[in-house]
C-alpha cells in the first residue's frame, strides 16, 4: 500500500493516475476479484443472470473528487441499498420522531426478510430489514423517492422494468409483511401502495459511482459534493449513518461494525454502499453473495481498505487514514 493519507482532501493540481488513493482501490479489487464463493441472488428470478465475475469499486470524497476501479460503471440494480437514502427521504419530509413512531432503530439481529416486529408497538425493529423500508416506502410518493435518490446520486435514475416486474410476480413475503404492518397500525398506505412503491425503488440503476456519490452526499452532511445540492439535513444525514452503522448489514452487523467500522448497507443486487462521515463516501459492486446477503468481494474490498488505513469509526485519531508500516 501507499505511504500517503486515504482522503481526498485537494492537494493542488495532480495526476489522478498517480493518485495514492487509485493506488489503493486498484491494489484490493485485485486482491477481491480473485476470491471465490458466494452465489448470485437467485430468489428475484432476474437477478441470477448478473455477471458474477464483475467487480466494481468507487470513492467520492466530500470535495468533490471521484475515483474507480474495475467494473464501477456497469449498472445493476440497487435493490437494499436504496433502504437508507428512502429512510433519510422520511425522515426529512416527515421529522425523525414522527418516523420513529412507525419504525424502530434497534438492530434485529434477523436475516432481511424476517418477521421483526416490536412485540408491544407493532413497528419494525429498524428500516434497513424489508418490513421496516416497507413502512417507510409508505410514507413517502413514488416521485418523492425517484428525485431524492436522483439528488442522492447526482443524475436522474431509471427503474429496470423486468427486475420491477420480477419483484412484483415473486414479492409474497413482502406483501404479507407489509399486511402485518398494515395490522399493528404503521403502514402509511395501502398494502399494495406500500409494496409496489417498495418494489420500484429496489429496481432502480445504479452504478458503484452512483452509490459512492450518494454515500458522499451522506459523508458531507447531506450535501451532494458534485452537485452542491443540499439533499437533507446533517441532523437527518447523521442519523441516517448511525442506524446504518447498527443495522445495515442484516444479522452480520455487528461483526460488520467490529471488523470495518464504517456505517453501511448492502443489497442483493450486489452493491454495498458505505460512508465514512466528513470524508468519504464508498460503492462497491459484485453480484456473488454471502449468507446473509452481502456481496463477498465488496465486503472483502471495505474490509482491506478499512484495515490497511485505519477506517474504523473508533480507532484512535493517530492511526485514522494512516497506512500500516
Amino acid at each position: 500500500m501507499t505511504d500517503e493519507k486515504l482522503s481526498d482532501e485537494p492537494q493542488g493540481k495532480t495526476d489522478l493516475k498517480g493518485e495514492p488513493i487509485l493506488e489503493a482501490l486498484r491494489e484490493v479489487l485485485a486482491e477481491a476479484r480473485e476470491l471465490d464463493g458466494g452465489e448470485v441472488a437467485s430468489y428475484i428470478p432476474q437477478l441470477s443472470s448478473a455477471d458474477p465475475s464483475q467487480v466494481g469499486l468507487a470513492l467520492v470524497g466530500v470535495y468533490g473528487r471521484t475515483f474507480e476501479a474495475g467494473d464501477s460503471r456497469v449498472p445493476f440494480t440497487i435493490q437494499s441499498v436504496s433502504k437508507p437514502f428512502v429512510y433519510a427521504l422520511a425522515l426529512e419530509k416527515l421529522g425523525i420522531e414522527s418516523v420513529m413512531e412507525r419504525v424502530g432503530v434497534e438492530p434485529s439481529g434477523e436475516p432481511f426478510n424476517a418477521i421483526s416486529l416490536d412485540a408491544d408497538s407493532g413497528r419494525p425493529m429498524n428500516p434497513m430489514i424489508n418490513a421496516g423500508a416497507i413502512v417507510v416506502a409508505s410514507l413517502v410518493s413514488d416521485d418523492e423517492i425517484l428525485e431524492g435518490l436522483g439528488a442522492f446520486a447526482g443524475h436522474p435514475l431509471e427503474v429496470d422494468d423486468a427486475v420491477l416486474q420480477s419483484e412484483l410476480e415473486t414479492g409474497h413475503r413482502n406483501r404479507a409483511l407489509a399486511h402485518l404492518a398494515l395490522a399493528a397500525g404503521v403502514l402509511g398506505s395501502t398494502v399494495d401502495e406500500a409494496t409496489e412503491r417498495y418494489f420500484r425503488q429496489c429496481s432502480l440503476i445504479v452504478t458503484a459511482l452512483d452509490v459512492a456519490t450518494m454515500a458522499a452526499t451522506l459523508a458531507n452532511a447531506g450535501r451532494n459534493p458534485l452537485t452542491d445540492e443540499q439533499v437533507v439535513s446533517e441532523t437527518v444525514a447523521r442519523w441516517t449513518c448511525a442506524v446504518m452503522a447498527s443495522c445495515g448489514m442484516y444479522d452480520a452487523s455487528g461483526d460488520w461494525l467490529a471488523r470495518v467500522g464504517l456505517p453501511a448497507k448492502s443489497g442483493v443486487g450486489g452493491g454495498i454502499v458505505a460512508v465514512d462521515p466528513g470524508v468519504f463516501g464508498v460503492g462497491t459492486f459484485s453480484a456473488p453473495l454471502d449468507a446473509q446477503g452481502n456481496s463477498v468481494r465488496g465486503r472483502a474490498m471495505l474490509t482491506s481498505l478499512s484495515r490497511s488505513y485505519g477506517l474504523h469509526a473508533f480507532a484512535h485519531p493517530t492511526v485514522k487514514f494512516q497506512p500500516p508500516e
